[in-house]
């Protein structure tokens, strides 16, 4: 029954930070990554971004047309290349 009740707990707390009547005890923000300044300033496409990352060569194009947002671990992994352009390449390299 723990989890049921870590569970229950964990919602009623939702609902009171939804209410405003409880501050969220952590909140984890990212700034928005220029994937396409990124893409250029390693000089490499799109199709080998995708194949770095693990991901479609779509979704490199709608993060860098602005229709949708890198989000959790692609969003951390973009912010270290972006500060350590080497990275990449390691990546790339697996």
């Amino acid at each position: 029954m723990d989890f049921f009740n870590d569970l229950k707990t964990s919602l009623e707390e939702a609902v009171e930070i939804k209410k405003g009547a409880q501050a969220p005890g952590r909140v984890t923000r990212y700034d928005i990554t220029d994937v396409k300044a990124i893409r250029e300033q390693l000089n490499i496409s799109q199709s080998e971004m995708a194949k770095a990352l693990g991901t479609s060569i779509d979704t490199i194009k709608s993060w860098e047309s602005k229709r949708r947002n890198p989000t959790g671990l692609a969003a951390k992994v973009l912010a270290t290349i972006q500060s350590d352009p080497a990275f990449f390449y390691a990546l790339a390299a697996h």
